[in-house]
């Protein structure tokens, strides 16, 4: 009796453990997986927008996709699909709108996960028109003609010149207070003239002491002065330093590094000549003057410089009657103070249009 007993409890606790495999692990796992949907608002005016929030209930790691919609597409005729977002891996939340007063079913949304259809259930969204008073059509305004753009060149173009012409009497009124600041005409011309190069000058003035044989003349002192000054001179444009107010001494030493060593050994000799017929009073031969004379000649065709430019810019020096009268300069003060006045007339009409246009 004890072993039947036994029997009957084991066929028992196989029947629990069957029912349990058959019915509860199918349900749990139905439970693991599952889609809820919900809705923000199930009325909504036409045109408005609605959000319908998807949350997929999974086991941790499973793989969940979203069902996929394009724009403007209708899930259901008349619902229209607009944007969809992610903000959690089991969370899509999708917008949509309508335009047409119904009231529509959703059917269930489709979710895979781990490659099973799990599908929400089904929802209800109703649209609501919006009334219009027809018989008082008279209080709405008719539809919109064709817009122009809001900046037209026909309406800047005056102001555009306006500033231009403002520009440039303010240019004119600047220059003209500078001419009458600094008492100068109004228009001033300059020569471009040929310049004699320094050799060219000094062979000149040689060629003139020859012409009036002053190397002949009793009075050697002018002589030995007026050759002297001319090589001073040519080195002084030939070299750019102040060989006129130097010593012999001082000139030859500041030569040394840029000379011929023989043809500045002849020009020393050349000047302590000099200095000794001016300060001296040392008398020479006819001959040495010649020679002195032909010893200047070959230092400048030794250190001549072709390469320097031939013309130069002479502006001309205005003298007591070029100087602007009074009459003149209050004419002057005249003009400027009307383009002054002119000119603030003008940015004030155009500051006040551009402000017009704008802002107004």
């Amino acid at each position: 009796m004890k072993n039947i007993w036994s029997m009957v409890n084991g066929q028992w606790l196989m029947v629990i453990v069957l029912s349990f495999i058959i019915y509860y692990l199918p349900f749990s796992h139905a439970v693991a997986q599952s889609v809820e949907a919900r809705i923000d608002s199930i009325e909504i005016l036409m045109g408005e927008q609605t959000h319908v929030t998807l949350t997929v209930t999974a086991p941790e790691g499973a793989t969940i996709v979203f069902p996929q919609y394009k724009r403007t597409q209708q899930l259901v005729p008349g619902v229209e699909f607009i944007e969809a977002e992610q903000p959690q891996p089991n969370v899509q939340v999708l917008t949509l709108t309508s335009f047409d007063e119904n009231l529509y079913y959703l059917p269930p949304f489709p979710v895979l996960v781990n490659g099973d259809t799990v599908k929400s259930k089904s929802l209800a969204l109703k649209v609501i028109g919006i009334e219009v008073d027809t018989t008082h059509y008279e209080k709405f305004y008719g539809p919109k003609d064709v817009q122009d753009n809001p900046f037209l060149w026909s309406e800047w173009s005056s102001l555009f010149w306006l500033s231009v012409l403002m520009l440039v009497l303010m240019a004119l009124g600047y220059y003209l207070y500078l001419r009458l600041r600094d008492n100068k005409p109004i228009i001033t011309y300059a020569k471009v003239v040929k310049k004699l190069l320094p050799h060219q000058k000094a062979m000149k003035e040689i060629e003139q002491i020859k012409a009036e044989k002053m190397q002949n003349s009793e009075n050697q002192k002018e002589y030995y002065t007026k050759l002297t000054d001319t090589i001073r001179r040519y080195i002084e444009e030939r070299y750019g330093f102040s060989a006129m107010e130097m010593t012999s001494s001082e000139i030859i030493d500041r030569l040394m590094r840029q000379g011929d060593q023989k043809a500045l050994d002849e020009l020393r000799a050349l000047f302590q000549t000099a200095d000794l017929v001016k300060f001296a009073k040392y008398s020479t031969l006819i001959n040495e003057n010649d020679m002195n004379l032909v010893t200047a000649v070959d230092f400048i065709n030794s250190t001549k410089a072709e390469h320097l430019p031939t013309q130069e810019v002479v502006r001309p020096q205005l003298s007591k009657e070029d100087q602007r009268s009074v009459k003149t300069r209050r004419l002057l003060k005249a003009v400027i103070s009307v383009i002054a006045v002119v000119c603030a007339v003008l940015l004030a009409y155009v500051v006040y249009e551009v402000w017009q246009l704008v802002v107004v």
